[in-house]
Order: structure tokens, then C-alpha cells, then sequence
């Protein structure tokens, strides 16, 4: 069955605490087609009839005595439960705790049958998807954050549902998808298989992606100990890792190590400190060309968008004024009758100077509009190709964590990295090649004094940088793929497919404008004559 028609359960619980006896206090779910939500959601409240421990209350603000005004029987909430649940798999943020440790123990205790069937674990297919993780850690909020997610209840069960539902639709759907995973059996495979981080999280190599030990002996040589561990668990990493290390690395390969390095003053051998800097560096470089042709792409590709929306704003420029005119009139009108019967002629006249103020606001905006629609030019190929060349020049100014601790410097370049931005959003290659050819100069005449570029020589935060760059890589893919997305990108898309396009376009906005005209010019004429009629006087208001 393909994962776009199969129907599953999305749920989430919050409990009376974290002890048993453990109760459910609120119960939500949404059901899901593929990765889309399908239908209203399931949204109830318990009362056991039993106390809250006061830690589960400062998380999700419910109490004895709100529960019991306003939750239900829990047989009644799981009749109802039951009845929109079907025989359908369940899935949630954390299986083992909703399902095993929470559903199915209060299901045997109430004596109902079981409900549904097993689904895979959000949190592990999440953890399998992004790896290694750009926000830091899988928790849920954290993510939501990351990737700004909509704001839901944090900490309720259908806030969190909701929240699950979104990192599904926006986040994990295209990396399933780039990954091959296309069907429901598939999914639940990929989530239950074995897998560890590839970031190692304890130990002397803490930190460290597992990969680095193709090109690191002790590296390597400490994943062969862990795998013949006394423990079973850290045995199973060991070997998961080499078998992983077996079948390629996903990294290109890297300068060879640099050997012989001294021991420390301890006596201890010091671990291709040297091996692990130039690996790192050749990562960095990778990362920064790999980041460098996203750069160049999202500006040629925004800027082509821009280009079409500047086209067809020059197409309908006068319908947009001229209806921008009358609903500002009609406005100020309203606002004049009001201020008029409430306030008499004083008022009145008052609103007439806001209206005057507003419209050469208004045609402020539109010419500053045209300006830059103007300014919008399709680039040539030489320009795209020159493109290139510059972000590579551009990327070698990412150090977001370099000036963490001088506020002097990270305002100095924040200031940079939105004015790149802002030349990068616009399309102005002109404002990009000054930085690019002379940031030194650029600085100077920006007044914003100097930064230093140079890579820091410490792994530590060599590895930071690394990880930086990856983190950045991510956003600028959603971004992308944002773009791509937009409706302005579909109408970019076919006017290359049909010349002739726009002007279909715009003669049929034209249309639907144009009718829009017409009433709203009869309103404003009737406003107008209701402020003839009152004060005598034409033209109030233009």
C-alpha cells in the first residue's frame, strides 16, 4: 500500500505524573492518510478521580479539580476512542511511553480490550531521518522551534499531536521520500531497524561522527573495543558502527592522516589530533562548496521569481493603485461619517488630513515599488555563472559562533550577514561582488571595521564550524524548497513553458479586478453622498 493512501492513528497522552500508578488525564489523536491529516481530531479529558503530582500540573496545567469538572468517565472517553480508532495502527511521538507504559497498562486496569494495533514510533523514524540532528536533540518543541513549525499547546496532547502532524508534513515527508521510503511497511521497517547516532554521545570520542574512523585508527580501533564490550548493548553499537564503516562512508574521502604525533606531557598518546583537524578542514571545504552552489541557486532561483512578479506587477500596476485608492477612500470615509457624528466637523476635518498623509504614503510605496520592479532584470548566464564564483567567496564569511562572546563583533556580523542576505534576496550582484571582491574595503566604507576570517585552528570549534555549516545547509534546502513550493515559483515555472503566459495572467487578474472596481467605486459613491447629504458640502474625503 503506499504511504500517501494508508491510514494510521496519531496520538499523544499527558498523564497525572511520572510513578505509577500512572493515569491518563488527557487523550488526543488525528487521523492521518499517509502523511496528511485527515478529518477532525480526538480531544478529550479524564477524571479518575485522582490526584495530579504537582510536577505533572506545572507541565500541563491540569488539576484535580479541573479534571473532574471537566473531563469524563474513562470508559466512556475510551468507547469513543475505540469507535474512531477502528483497527488501525497507532503512532506516537514516543510509543513505548504513550502505548506500552501508559495505554495499555490503564487499558488492562479498566478491563478494555486492547485498542487498535501497533503503528511505528514517531521518535524513532525522526531520529533516523535527521541524523545527524541540525537542532541539537529530538525533542519535540526543540524542532518545532527549528524548523518554525506553527505555534501549537505545547506540553497537551493535541497541541503536541498537531505539532507531530506538522514535523511529519513539512520535515520528515521529503526525507522519506529521498530515501526511497514509499510505502506503510516500509516506514515501519526503517523505524524499528537497528540504528545508533552517528554522532557518538559518550566516551573520549563524544561528538565525533562515527565516519571520521575511516580516515582515524584510533578511532577505529576504540569502535572494534566497543564491539567486543562485555555489555551487550554497547557491543551491538560497536558493531552496528563497523558494519556501517563496511559498506562505504557517506563522506567524500578525505586528506590521509598525518602520523607520528607526540605524546602528551600525561604520557598519553595523543589521538591524530593532526589526522582529525585535516579531516575536519576537508569537511569544512565540502560543506562550504556544498553550501556555496545552494547560495547561488536559491538567489537565481529567487531572483527569477522576482523578476515574474515584477512583470506581471507592471502588467496590473494601475488596477492595484486604483484599487488600493478606493479602499483607502472608503476607509477614510467611514472613518470621516464617524468622526463626524460623534465628534462634529473639528474630527472631521482631522480625518481629511490622515487621508491626504495615507494617500502619498500609498503612491510613496507604489513608486518605490516600480523602482525596484525596474531594477528586476532576468540574469544573464554570464551573471548565474558569476554567481557561483561569488558565493564561494561569500560562504568563507560564515562563522556564526566566532563573536559569541565580543557583542561588538557579533552586531559587526550580524550587520554583514543581513546585508548579504538582503543583496542575495534582491538580486543585486552588484552589492554581492563588492563584499565578495573586497569585503576589507566594503567594511570600510560601511563604517563596520574588521573581521577576522580565518579558521580557527581548534577541533573543538573546527567542529562547531562544521556542524554550523551542515545546520545552515538544511535551512537553505527547506527554504528551497519553500520557494519551490510558492505559488509565485508555479507562475515562474509555466511562464518558461508558455511564453505567453503572464499576459493571459494578468489580462484575467485584470478581469476580476476590474469588477472589483466597479463595486467598490459605488460604494464610495455612496459614502460620499451620504457626507453630502449631512454636511452641504462635496468632495469630503477626496
Amino acid at each position: 500500500m503506499n504511504q500517501t493512501q494508508t491510514p494510521w492513528i496519531l496520538l499523544d497522552t499527558e498523564t497525572s505524573g511520572i510513578k505509577a500508578s500512572v493515569f491518563v488525564v488527557e487523550l488526543a489523536a488525528q487521523r492521518m492518510c499517509g502523511w496528511e491529516p485527515e478529518g477532525e481530531p480526538f480531544r478529550r479529558l479524564l477524571n479518575h478521580n485522582a490526584d495530579m503530582s504537582p510536577e505533572a500540573s506545572r507541565v500541563n496545567g491540569y488539576t484535580r479539580e479541573i479534571l473532574e469538572r471537566d473531563g469524563d468517565p474513562p470508559l466512556d472517553v475510551y468507547t469513543d476512542f475505540a469507535e474512531y480508532v477502528g483497527d488501525l495502527p497507532l503512532v506516537s511521538y514516543n510509543l513505548k511511553y504513550d502505548l506500552d507504559s501508559v495505554l495499555q497498562p490503564e487499558w488492562s486496569r479498566l478491563g478494555i480490550a486492547p485498542i487498535g494495533q501497533r503503528g511505528f514510533c514517531a521518535l524513532e523514524l525522526t531520529q533516523r531521518l535527521l541524523d545527524p540532528v541540525p537542532a541539537g536533540n529530538h525533542k519535540l518543541q526543540t524542532l518545532r522551534q527549528y524548523y518554525r513549525l506553527p505555534e501549537r499547546g505545547a506540553h497537551t496532547a493535541l497541541g503536541d499531536v498537531e505539532t507531530v502532524a506538522d514535523l511529519m508534513q513539512q520535515v520528515l515527508r521529503s526525507l522519506a521520500e529521498q530515501r526511497g521510503l514509499s510505502t506503510w511497511d516500509e516506514i515501519v521497517n526503517f523505524a524499528a531497524a537497528t540504528w545508533f547516532p552517528s554522532r557518538i554521545a559518550f566516551g573520549k570520542y563524544k561528538g565525533r561522527d562515527y565516519h571520521e574512523a575511516t580516515n582515524d585508527p584510533d578511532l577505529h580501533g576504540w569502535l572494534e573495543w566497543l564491539a567486543q564490550a562485555d555489555n551487550p548493548r554497547s557491543a551491538a553499537m560497536g558493531r552496528w558502527y563497523l558494519d556501517q564503516l563496511e559498506s562505504g562512508p557517506p563522506f567524500a574521502e578525505t586528506q590521509p592522516p598525518v602520523t607520528g604525533a607526540p605524546a602528551s606531557d600525561s604520557g598519553e598518546v595523543v589521538v591524530y589530533q593532526a589526522a582529525e583537524y585535516a579531516t575536519l578542514s576537508s569537511l569544512v571545504a565540502d560543506a562550504r562548496e556544498r553550501l556555496a552552489d545552494l547560495e547561488a541557486q536559491y538567489t537565481q532561483e529567487h531572483h527569477a521569481v522576482e523578476v515574474v512578479r515584477s512583470q506581471l506587477f507592471e502588467k496590473l500596476r494601475p488596477y492595484y493603485q486604483k484599487r488600493d485608492e478606493l479602499e483607502l477612500k472608503i476607509s477614510y470615509r467611514r472613518k470621516y461619517l464617524d468622526s463626524l457624528l460623534v465628534g462634529g466637523e473639528e474630527e472631521a476635518e482631522e480625518v481629511e488630513r490622515e487621508h491626504e498623509q495615507a494617500q502619498a504614503e500609498t503612491k510613496k510605496q507604489y513608486d518605490e515599488i516600480a523602482r525596484q520592479a525596474v531594477q528586476n532584470q532576468p540574469l544573464s548566464d554570464e551573471e548565474e555563472q558569476e554567481l557561483k564564483r561569488l558565493w564561494r567567496k561569500l560562504v568563507r564569511l560564515y562563522h556564526p559562533d566566532r563573536y559569541a562572546h565580543d557583542p561588538e563583533k557579533q552586531e559587526l556580523y550580524t550587520r554583514l550577514t543581513s546585508e548579504i542576505n538582503r543583496a542575495r534576496d534582491r538580486g543585486e550582484i552588484q552589492r554581492l561582488r563588492e563584499i565578495a571582491e573586497d569585503l576589507d574595503g566594503f567594511l570600510a566604507r560601511e563604517g563596520l571595521g574588521g573581521l577576522n576570517l580565518d579558521d580557527d585552528s581548534d577541533l573543538k570549534k573546527l567542529r562547531a564550524l562544521y556542524d554550523s555549516l551542515q545546520a545552515r545547509i538544511m535551512e537553505l534546502l527547506e527554504t528551497l524548497d519553500e520557494l519551490r513550493e510558492s505559488s509565485d515559483y508555479e507562475l515562474y515555472r509555466l511562464t518558461q513553458e508558455q511564453p505567453g503566459l503572464l499576459q493571459k495572467v494578468a489580462d484575467a487578474q485584470a478581469s476580476d479586478i476590474a469588477t472589483e472596481l466597479t463595486e467598490l467605486e459605488a460604494e464610495a459613491a455612496k459614502l460620499a453622498e451620504e457626507i453630502e447629504n449631512l454636511t452641504g458640502a462635496p468632495n469630503a474625503v477626496g
